[in-house]
């Protein structure tokens, strides 16, 4: 195969990568990434952040599915429950002090399956 051919190869293969990456949305792991900013803002209050303000910007962003959505509630669902400390009226405050809206409250009593 020529130079231009692995290339044209390579470039298939990186496409088809980041495509599935979109499809798949965000994991629990980015998304516990991505909040870690807000850590301190949800224990002591204050100010929000401004890396915590993408990490929620980037949640609303990459949950376009349903599926993503739930997925997303569930993992915040899930985190919320094993930090110690958290003000959970903070943490359901948060998307609108970070100017998003998602349609489920941030919260271990939500019930994620009937998140559309």
């Amino acid at each position: 195969m020529s130079g231009s051919g692995v290339v044209k190869v390579a470039c298939v293969l990186v496409i088809c990568m980041v495509a599935a990456g979109v499809e798949a949305g965000i994991s629990c792991g980015q998304l516990a990434s991505g909040l870690s900013p807000c850590l301190a803002y949800l224990k002591k209050g204050g100010a929000v952040p401004p890396g915590c303000c993408s990490g929620i910007k980037a949640l609303s962003s990459a949950s376009k599915t349903t599926t993503d959505r739930q997925a997303a509630c569930t993992c915040l669902k899930n985190l919320s429950k094993s930090y110690t400390g958290l003000n959970l009226g903070l943490a359901s405050g948060l998307p609108g002090k970070c100017g998003v809206s998602i349609p489920y409250k941030i919260s271990p009593s939500t019930d994620c399956s009937k998140v559309t």
